[in-house]
Order: C-alpha cells, then structure tokens, then sequence
C-alpha cells in the first residue's frame, strides 16, 4: 500500500469543516492520546470536530480532562465531511462505526503506524514507527495547527505508552526528537510516567499477581502463555482494561522470546496479545488467524477450546521462530 504524502494529508485537514474522528475499540494510551489531540488541535483552529469509540476511555487515563471528549455515539442532527480513522490497522477495528465509515460519501482519511495496515480510506497516511501520535505530531506541525500543552499531553501519552516508555526496537532519533517538542510545547513527562507506570488500582495488583502465578512455558521455554479469565476478573472486581501491560512482564524472563496473553471475553473465545523480543514476528502469527500488528507486538481474536487455542498459537510460533 502507497501513502499520500503529507502535503496531501495536511491539506485535506485544512479543508474540514465538520470532522468525526474514531479510533480502535478498547481504546489504548496511542488511540486515545492521537485521537484527542487531531481533536483538540481541529476546535482550536475553529473547526466543528467529535472524537467516537466503541468504549469509553479507562478510568487510568482519566488524570487528562480531554478523555471526557470522547463519546460512544455520533450526533445524530449533524452532518459530516471528513472522517478519519486514527491508530486502526483495520476499519474493522473500530467497531460500530466501521460500516459508515466504509459507506461515507465524504472525505476518509486513515492516519495509522501499523505495519499490516493495507490502507481501506480515500487517503492514507500509513508509516511505520512506535505510535501513531508520531505521526501525528509530524502532521499537526505541519499544518501549521498550534501545539498547545493539552496537545502536547495527548502525544506524549501516546508516544509514551506504545513504545513501551521508549524502550521497544522501533524507537529512533526522530522519536526522541518528537518527544523534545513535545516537551518543549508543555507535556508533563512526569506526569504520565506516573499515571501509566507507578499507580495502579488494587484490584488490578491482584489480579496481576493471579496470572503472573500460573505462567505457561512451551517451545523449550522461548514462548509464555498467560491467561485472564472472566472468573478472575470477577473475584477481584477488576475490569478487562485493567490487563494492559500484563503480557509484557514474561518477556523480562531469560530466554523467553515470545509473550502471549489470553484474555476470556466470552466462554471460547479470547482476545490474544503477543509480544516479541525481535526473534519473532508476531505481525506474520497474528496475521494467520486474521489479525495484524506489528512485527514486536499484534493481537487477534480466537475462538475454540483453551487448550486448542494455545495449540494453535504454538504451532503458529514454532513456524515463526
């Protein structure tokens, strides 16, 4: 799939008037903090803007005002010219919404990191990096749309978040140099460091200590299997939220390669997360069972029997390895 170019990209924002603006279901720290600054940074410049998800932000991302901003349901007594698709590898991923974003007559656009993105909008901004709110930096700079500390918080969070708080493979100069601006317009580093990675509510350091207790090895130890179960989340009053980040506490492990995290939606069916240290691409596993991502961390849906399920998932890792 070819991008647009920027140019082309900045000068479609400059033309909205009216914009609805969506992002994945179970919206993470990326999804969010690029959603809400496109936003943000469109009603400043005096544009009619709404920002959609399927869910309503987690409770841990509530120490930024701006999450307040994001609703489960278009208005229904206006109309649009653009919509844009933020952070969502596939249109599917965005839910409810999908259908009228495929059918809209208007203006579509897909601003998105992921490499398995195949480009489904009439313009597409797809580039490769650790968060979508790169990306976005990179766009609203252009574009000459003011950077204003609210702004700057919502990139940062995003840029904090998905890449694992500057730590994962991907990383590069122009990350570190998004950052500095980023900085320099007002985000509060400290702020979200703490908020993502030194608070958490009990129940979710309950429940963590649960799944951590029952870690899974398989392939001579180079693969981990951990498991949320509707049961667990229930007797300790925690939310499905609440196991983000979960999957990246095995890959601390010595020769574990390949994290995988089960998460019980619904009997027989779980939502995967797979993260990998670089021997892997967990994009190539992911895609097997119709899901995407990066080549360092994907996810996909499965349905079946537990242990069919992780049967599956080995055999996909073993291919991969």
């Amino acid at each position: 799939m070819t991008s647009n170019s920027l140019n082309e990209i900045v000068t479609q924002l400059k033309n909205i008037k009216n914009a609805a603006i969506f992002c994945h279901a179970r919206p993470d720290g990326d999804a969010l903090g690029a959603g809400l600054a496109l936003l943000t940074a469109l009603r400043n410049e005096g544009k009619y803007a709404v920002m959609c998800c399927e869910d309503l932000p987690p409770e841990k991302f509530s120490f930024l005002p701006a999450m307040r901003n994001v609703k489960t349901s278009l208005p229904a007594d206006k109309e649009f010219d653009t919509l844009i698709c933020v952070d969502s590898a596939d249109v599917s991923r965005i839910g409810t919404f999908a259908d009228a974003f495929v059918k809209f007559a208007g203006t579509t656009l897909n601003i998105d990191h992921h490499i398995s993105n195949k480009g489904y909008a009439k313009y597409n901004y797809v580039c490769e990096c650790p968060a979508t709110c790169e990306l976005l930096t990179e766009i609203i700079f252009e574009a000459g749309f003011k950077i204003t500390e609210e702004v700057a918080n919502l990139l940062m969070l995003g840029l904090i978040t998905d890449s694992g708080n500057f730590t994962h493979r991907d990383v590069s100069g122009k990350t570190f140099t998004t950052a500095a601006i980023l900085r320099e317009n007002g985000a509060d580093v400290n702020l979200i460091n703490y908020n993502m990675y030194s608070r958490q509510p009990k129940a979710r350091a309950i429940l963590c200590g649960m799944v951590m207790n029952n870690i899974r090895f398989a392939l001579d130890d180079k693969l981990t299997f951990i498991l949320t179960t509707q049961d667990a989340l229930k007797e300790t009053g925690a939310d499905k939220s609440m196991t983000e980040g979960f999957v990246d506490f095995p890959l601390t492990i010595d020769g574990v390669e390949v994290s995988v995290s089960l998460l019980e939606v619904k009997k027989r069916q779980y939502k995967i997360s797979l993260r990998s240290k670089g021997t892997v691409n967990v994009n190539a596993v992911a895609s097997t069972f119709g899901g995407g991502g990066h080549i360092l961390a994907s996810g996909c849906m499965l349905i079946g029997e537990l242990e069919e399920v992780i049967e599956k998932i080995t055999y996909a890792v073993y291919q991969n390895l």
